[in-house]
């Protein structure tokens, strides 16, 4: 549900916020006063598109904030799949920052793009203006609408056609793919043998590569090290005055005196010491330099190996077990060509039996379909019937003429008649703009129970509607707001009558410019508002009598349906 809204520096806007409640949100207001952009502040908020025309005269920027609360699953997934942890009490916080050139969103205080918001407002609100009326002229629409009123009967059947669409359209790829020409096959043949007999002689081993170069390395630089070496064993043994031979001279002298101190003997302990890590070493440096001799030869097998081995990283991969998988993977090609005509014939095989089970399994959902669209369409009639489309005929037509998809090979179009012995037509050939507002609201009443989404706004509901038309409509938003919280904009008094809540949009002087502010009234101020709907200049008490008469008449509707 929305709890409020926040709006700052937006056209005629200064700062204002709303705070609405459950049930039905009513908002009126004079022409000009702002009561679209109070729904266009929403669509902003929500990733909608923004042009710094929209600011306030003389504002860097502008901030539209709103505070949703939902504990529903479905936002609670798409809200961790952004990385960000739900509020405790369920609250969920849009804002969205509007300057020139550039505007920054955030959902409870994380950074998101425009993009994340919009994924998340689609499952927190649903806006119907004149585009989204239109929309119902779309054959696509039809479709979607009769799918989710019958989710639970053709939830399985549509997953069904979906993944069977699908293997379809990959073994349709892989025939596609693998069909080539003889001569085409021969050449290819002709390469993969020679490729994996060229890999197969080297006879690779895993790590073997690592190993070799570290040999060569050693050896490539064996002069430098051995001259090293030499300097060393030279300094430490083989010189006149060396290391070890003074070191031994060193324990010599102190052991002549050691006998008269303790502490000489310690001293004579360490010289000791040192005198048999000394030899130790150039035991070990001996024995290094000893073993620090190659063969010509072996040198140049190691670099023949070596270049090979990158050769074929270069054709066949990054790695010798990229270069083994390459192997295998040709040799499993060359297996297919073996016995290349009985391959494809079993790829067509395969192909066509999918495809005759996908019509089984489109021709099963359209059945179903067909069963649900009579049962939506009895609905819908109905529906309408109560919003005052007093001859009304309406059918779903569901055929099975198209070509299979990822959700089935049906066409879905709404039939509808609107005057006694006229025959039903497409919905778009008949419906008027008025009309057409008007079958939506029917549709989401009629859906309302399948609806997960909590918020419902309604713009531009009552275009080209009056009278007893009005009252329909009204009755028909009281009952929606029975299960969802609905916002509507109006200039109707009857629909404005059955609010829970009212809301008045007011342009205001201030300071040599216009301000436009939103505030709640209920009691005398909603039945004066009324009043000034009815047509009503002055608050005449006739005026407010009729106006108190039609709120009175409303809250009897509404008591009625069980409020």
């Amino acid at each position: 549900m929305l709890q409020s809204i926040h709006v700052k520096n937006l056209a005629l806007i200064e700062e204002t916020e709303v705070e609405f409640t459950e049930g039905l949100n009513i908002i009126t207001g004079e022409t000009g006063a702002g009561k679209s952009l109070l729904i266009g502040s929403v669509n902003l908020a929500l990733g909608g598109k923004f042009d710094a025309s929209l600011l306030r005269k003389g504002a860097d920027s502008g901030y539209v904030e709103l505070v949703f609360n939902s504990k529903d699953k479905k936002v609670l997934d798409t809200l961790r799949d952004m990385d960000i942890e739900p509020e405790e009490d369920g609250n969920i916080i849009l804002t969205r920052k509007l300057m020139q050139g550039k505007s920054s969103c955030k959902i409870n205080g994380e950074n998101v793009t425009a993009k994340q918001v919009q994924a998340l407002a689609e499952d927190l609100i649903d806006i119907h203006g004149q585009h989204e009326h239109q929309s119902l002229l779309k054959k696509s629409k039809h479709l979607e609408i009769l799918d989710a009123y019958g989710e639970k009967e053709l939830d399985k059947l549509l997953k069904d056609v979906a993944e069977c669409f699908k293997e379809y359209k990959e073994a349709l790829k892989e025939l596609s793919e693998n069909e080539k020409d003889t001569s085409d096959i021969e050449r290819e043949k002709s390469l993969l043998e020679f490729e994996c007999n060229e890999i197969e002689a080297a006879a690779l081993e895993i790590g073997e590569d690592e190993k070799l170069e570290e040999k060569y390395s050693l050896m490539s630089n064996s002069r430098k090290i051995v001259e090293a070496l030499n300097e060393a064993h030279n300094a430490t043994s083989e010189s006149e005055g060396n290391a070890a031979e003074l070191i031994g001279m060193a324990l010599r002298s102190v052991g002549s005196v050691s006998g008269y101190d303790k502490k000489i003997e310690s001293l004579e302990s360490q010289l000791a010491d040192i005198e048999g890590l000394m030899n130790d070493f150039n035991r070990e440096l001996s024995g290094y330099m000893s073993d620090l001799t190659f063969e010509e030869g072996e040198f140049e097998s190691i670099t023949e190996r070596l270049d090979l081995i990158n050769n074929f990283k270069r054709k066949y991969g990054d790695s010798i077990e990229e270069i083994i998988k390459y192997s295998e993977n040709a040799r499993e090609k060359l297996d297919k060509y073996a016995d290349y005509e009985g391959y494809i014939y079993r790829l067509k095989e395969k192909a066509d039996s999918l495809k005759k089970d996908l019509y089984k399994k489109c021709e099963a959902l359209s059945k179903k379909r067909k069963e649900v669209a009579k049962v939506l369409g009895e609905k819908l009639k109905e529906s309408l019937v109560g919003l005052n489309f007093l001859t009304v005929e309406f059918e779903i037509d569901v055929r099975s003429e198209n070509e299979p998809t990822a959700k089935g090979y049906d066409e879905v179009e709404f039939l509808i008649s609107t005057n006694p012995g006229e025959a039903l037509k497409p919905l778009g050939s008949v419906a008027s703009g008025g009309e057409l507002s008007r079958i939506m609201l029917g549709i989401k009443t009629v859906m309302a129970a399948q609806d997960s989404i909590d918020t419902l706004i309604f713009d531009e509901i009552d275009s080209g509607i009056s009278g007893r038309t009005a009252w329909k409509v009204s009755e028909q938003l009281g009952l929606l707001g029975k299960k969802h919280q609905v916002l509507c904009i109006t200039h109707l008094p009857q629909i404005a009558a059955m609010a829970d809540a009212h809301f008045v949009i007011e342009k205001q002087a201030s300071e040599g410019s216009t301000i436009t502010n939103v505030r709640y009234i209920e009691g005398e101020e909603s039945v004066a508002e009324l009043a000034r709907l009815l047509g009503s200049d002055e608050e005449s008490e006739a005026a407010l009598a009729n106006a108190g008469d039609m709120k009175q008449k409303a809250q009897e509707y509404k008591q009625g349906t069980g409020e």
